[in-house]
Parts: C-alpha cells; structure tokens; sequence
C-alpha cells in the first residue's frame, strides 16, 4: 500500500475576503488577518504581534516623558509599521477581485466568494483611519523633531 493514500488530507476551508479584510482592520495589528489566512505558524502574523508589543509600552513611555524618551521613539515605530500595515491589508484584501481571492484562497472549493457592500465599507474606513493616523504620526513626529533642533538652537545662542 502506497504511503499517500494512507495519508488523510483535512478537508481546506472557506477563506472569506470579507471576514480577512474585517480582522485586518480590527484586529491587524495583532495579526489576526494572517492567522486567518495563514494559520498560526505564519511568520507576518506573529511579527504583526510582536510588533504591537513592543509599540505599546513605547506609546507609554513617550506619553509619560512628554515624548523626550529615544527608548519610546524606538519602541513605537514596530508598533506603528504593525498598525499602518493591517490598515493597508485590509485595504489590499478588500479590493482583490473575488475571482483572484478564490484562485489564491479557496481553490478547490465550491463556495465562491460573493463580495458585498461590507467589504467596501472596511474598505473605506480602513483608509480614513490608516490615512489619519499616518498623517497625524508624521506631524507629531516632525513636530518633535523641530521643537528639539529649536530648542538646541536656543541653549547654543545663550
């Protein structure tokens, strides 16, 4: 008897477009779009996790040191690449068209997936969000920046 028919293969199940691009815009940056997809040996899933655990306590730390803290500005930036790119997963996995999410996703499968309004709503909301917190973590970022160069002018011209 052959080894691979011996071999029971678990069935593969349905992967939703919409149900990816809605993790990866709630829970993204947790990774949990990725173990969706992937599973959990999936390497991007657990960067996206660790990631996010390393930026939380650098957001503390640049809160309670009025962002003053170089270990805070360190920290954070894991945090916010996890956070935008859930954002742009979502956005990405949202407008694959159906056909192409199926051939990569759910081949094989006798569902297929049948795109609605939901997924544009993710979609949309996924760039508001992503789009303002990107802008408004590069004017807080160059904010800081330009307050610290004035401030060196300043103790240099005394």
């Amino acid at each position: 008897m052959d080894t691979s028919s011996r071999i029971s293969r678990a069935p593969v199940r349905f992967r939703s477009k919409t149900i990816t691009a809605l993790l990866a815009f709630l829970f993204g940056s947790v990774g949990a779009h990725r173990f969706y997809l992937y599973g959990w040996r999936d390497w991007f899933g657990w960067a996206h996790l660790i990631g996010t655990a390393l930026g939380v306590p650098g957001v503390l730390l640049l809160v309670t040191s009025e962002r003053a803290s170089a270990l805070g500005w360190v920290l954070a930036i894991p945090g916010a690449a996890s956070v935008l790119a859930a954002f742009l997963a979502a956005i990405v996995y949202g407008l694959r068209p159906d056909q192409k999410w199926d051939a990569q996703f759910n081949a094989g499968q006798s569902s297929r997936s049948q795109s609605g309004w939901g997924v544009i709503f993710v979609v949309i909301f996924s760039l508001l969000i992503g789009a303002f917190l990107l802008m408004g973590g590069l004017a807080l970022t160059f904010q800081t920046y330009f307050e610290s160069q004035s401030s060196v002018v300043n103790s240099l011209s005394r």
